[in-house]
């Protein structure tokens, strides 16, 4: 299936998301962060690209960045290619070490820019890397601990973060500190981990009230913000491509991604419809039963009749669901 084209003019803030190939880890010990992080903000510098917020997970890592003139994508190609061949090497390991192509989201910086800048920096507490703010304040794998002056990255965009929070240094830092804390009970935001019209606009309830009205609204996957920001974005780079997502159903979005997502599984749409439980079946019927309920809006019900289980497994798939994005 043809993948959209990137959204990659320079100057664009990007919400980018990188994953280990499989969920597997992307760094084994403290020498393998370093170097990460290292080369992220030698890159950075090479290619003029601001970074305001980062966390590097065990499998996974966040990036908020503002592309330099060279684009998002060669300052992606050289931090991966670079970091991925190092780790291989040091490792005596082959083959590809990230999944796919990276994630990366759109964003519409004055209703999005802080929201994203705490929800990447919280990463590490939701995961359970760091057992409090006080140890994430402290802690060197993520942003917040440069943000909070406990550690120095020179590259990292720190002022730009705390001139939305005031002039002086500290006070700006105790009010950013502040901030964070009020955030830190949101727990998992769908909504900031890809773009859409249904997080765009506050969810599935928002959208069926527009439809209600006979209101329309510009979305697209690889953006997140406002109808008026997503249509100027893509008005830039291709009137083609623009989409209208109140005239999808959620019955028509939820099989669609069933079978985007089987395809790229390599796994039979009948296996899972019928109620297979093979690791595979299990594992991705998992994964977008979250997706249906919690980002389409779907009802137990719903998931279930496209997922083939009952509405009381998908219950028990959402509940269960704690893993941090």
């Amino acid at each position: 299936m043809p993948r959209g084209a990137r959204l990659d003019a320079p100057g664009t803030l990007h919400h980018v998301m990188v994953r280990g190939i499989e969920g597997n880890s992307i760094v084994a010990d403290d020498e393998d962060r370093g170097f990460f992080v290292s080369r992220m903000g030698k890159v950075a510098s090479e290619t003029e690209t601001s970074i305001f917020a980062w966390a590097l997970m065990t499998n996974h890592a966040h990036i908020l960045l503002k592309s330099g003139k060279a684009g998002l994508s060669t300052f992606m190609r050289k931090l991966l290619t670079g970091y991925a061949s190092r780790y291989n090497r040091r490792h005596q390991r082959h083959g590809h070490l990230f999944q796919n192509r990276y994630k990366s989201i759109v964003c519409e910086e004055k209703p999005y820019f802080l929201r994203l800048v705490s929800y990447i920096h919280l990463n590490p507490l939701r995961a359970g890397l760091v057992g409090s703010l006080e140890e994430l304040d402290r802690y060197p794998w993520s942003g917040h601990s440069v943000v909070m002056n406990r550690v120095r990255h020179e590259w990292q965009e720190r002022d730009y973060v705390l001139e939305y929070f005031g002039e002086r240094d500290f006070s700006a830092r105790k009010t950013y500190r502040e901030f964070v804390e009020s955030e830190s009970g949101r727990g998992r935001q769908p909504e900031l981990t890809g773009g859409g019209l249904i997080r765009s606009i506050g969810g599935w309830s928002e959208v069926k009230s527009l439809r209600q009205r006979g209101e329309k609204q510009f979305s697209d996957e690889r953006i997140l913000g406002s109808g008026d920001f997503v249509k100027g974005i893509l008005q830039e780079v291709d009137d083609a491509v623009k989409e209208m997502l109140p005239s999808i159903s959620m019955e028509d979005e939820a099989s669609k991604r069933l079978r985007n997502a089987c395809e790229e599984a390599g796994v039979n749409i009948l296996a899972i419809q019928n109620g297979s439980r093979m690791r595979e079946c299990s594992a991705l019927r998992k994964r977008l039963a979250v997706e249906f309920v919690q980002e389409l809006g779907m009802t137990y019900a719903g998931a279930a009749r496209i997922l083939g289980v009952s509405s009381a497994a998908i219950n028990l798939i959402v509940k269960a669901d704690r893993s941090p994005l």
